[in-house]
């Protein structure tokens, strides 16, 4: 079991401080408890391995909504640059804001009055000392790779229906015939269909996990009259073979993750966690029933709750109807908070921050309160 911690994850943020561009309602950020912390430390040299998330929550409650005490519009999040080691963040108390500015040398070169009021932004070319993205190994196979398939993307599929001299499976460079339509594209991802999931409300199948083979690259397309393609072993994790579905290779998604509340209420389980284990503690990925259709959009942060069991009421006076106990439900847990990195339309991937106990599959992720 993975350690578990209230402090924020290590991930990087690709996010960084922009100017001030005016105060932030205080009504807002009280609707958004986007308050400081009472032991807020007044100033924060930023060194290697600093994220955003580690920073903002040494002088935020919620780390999450720095971006609302930076005064931070739609345009600069959706734009961020970088920060830098020995950059310094600044509790502005008197504004309730959050500065930032650039280190002042030991021989007094600058006054720190004026490095309050007008924070340094390096805006030049990124640096081999700029704090570095998320780092590629942590999510990026749940980035570039199928392992959600919706519904509809199984339906009409192409799929592998032979290989040349009837292998059994085939690796890299071997050929591999395939019937489907192509859409246009050249290069595909191969996936195998899993077990399906289920959304632990309705019990329906929105989904269903795969397992991640490798790339096929189209040699020849199907000629005139015929319907099957030729194609090629790009790349081979596993094994492949007859029967395996292909999809082809999306674009990487843009990856400035910046967090925020959804843009409406939402209210989700999670259905799956990644790895097939039955808990998961912070930086592990889980899926959640709710998508793009559902109000989510990449960096939406929800809350974490261990759902209220249902016990009964045993001390409650018995009704004059008959002796049957009461059933009341326990109110929900709240254990930690989760950052949306990729959405589909019914189901989305979640990376889950600081947590306070483990989260089971059933658990609650809603719009923060």
């Amino acid at each position: 079991m993975k350690n578990f911690s209230t402090v924020g994850t290590r991930l990087v943020w690709t996010a960084l401080f922009c100017g001030v561009v005016g105060a932030v309602p205080a009504a807002t950020a009280a609707a958004l408890k986007c308050e400081f912390r009472a032991d807020a430390p007044d100033q924060h040299t930023v060194v290697r391995g600093d994220t955003l998330w580690d920073i903002s929550g040494k002088f935020l409650q919620q780390p999450w909504c720095w971006p609302t005490v930076w005064g931070m519009n739609r345009d600069e999040i959706a734009n961020p640059h970088w920060i830098y080691p020995g950059q310094i963040i600044w509790f502005d108390r008197a504004a309730g804001r959050l500065r930032l500015g650039n280190r002042i040398d030991a021989d007094g070169g600058n006054d720190p009055a004026t490095q309050r009021r007008s924070p340094g932004v390096r805006v030049e070319g990124l640096g081999k000392d700029a704090v570095p993205s998320i780092p590629a190994g942590v999510i990026e196979p749940f980035l570039s790779q199928p392992l959600i398939i919706e519904n509809d993307e199984l339906d009409g599929a192409p799929r592998i229906v032979a290989t040349r001299d009837d292998h059994v499976f085939i690796g890299k460079d071997d050929k591999a015939y395939v019937r489907g339509e192509l859409k246009g594209n050249t290069s595909f991802q191969v996936f195998r269909p899993g077990k399906p999931l289920r959304d632990p409300v309705t019990k329906e199948v929105i989904g269903h996990e795969a397992f991640y083979l490798g790339t096929l690259k189209l040699q020849a397309a199907a000629p005139p009259g015929g319907d099957v393609h030729t194609f090629v072993v790009a790349s081979a994790k596993e094994e492949m073979g007859k029967g395996d579905q292909l999809r082809a290779i999306p674009p990487m998604p843009m990856q400035n993750y910046v967090p925020h509340p959804p843009g409406q209420d939402v209210q989700s389980r999670v259905m799956a966690i990644y790895g097939g284990v039955t808990h998961a503690g912070q930086n592990q990925v889980v899926s959640i029933n709710r998508g793009k259709l559902d109000g989510l959009d990449v960096g939406a942060v929800l809350q974490l709750y261990h759902a209220g069991r249902t016990v009964s009421d045993s001390t409650a006076p018995k009704s004059w109807l008959g002796m049957r106990e009461q059933k009341v439900r326990l109110p929900d847990e709240q254990v930690g908070s989760l950052f949306i990195f990729r959405v589909f339309k019914h189901i989305s991937y979640g990376l889950i921050m600081q947590v306070t106990a483990p989260v089971e599959v059933g658990d609650v992720a809603k719009s923060p309160e």
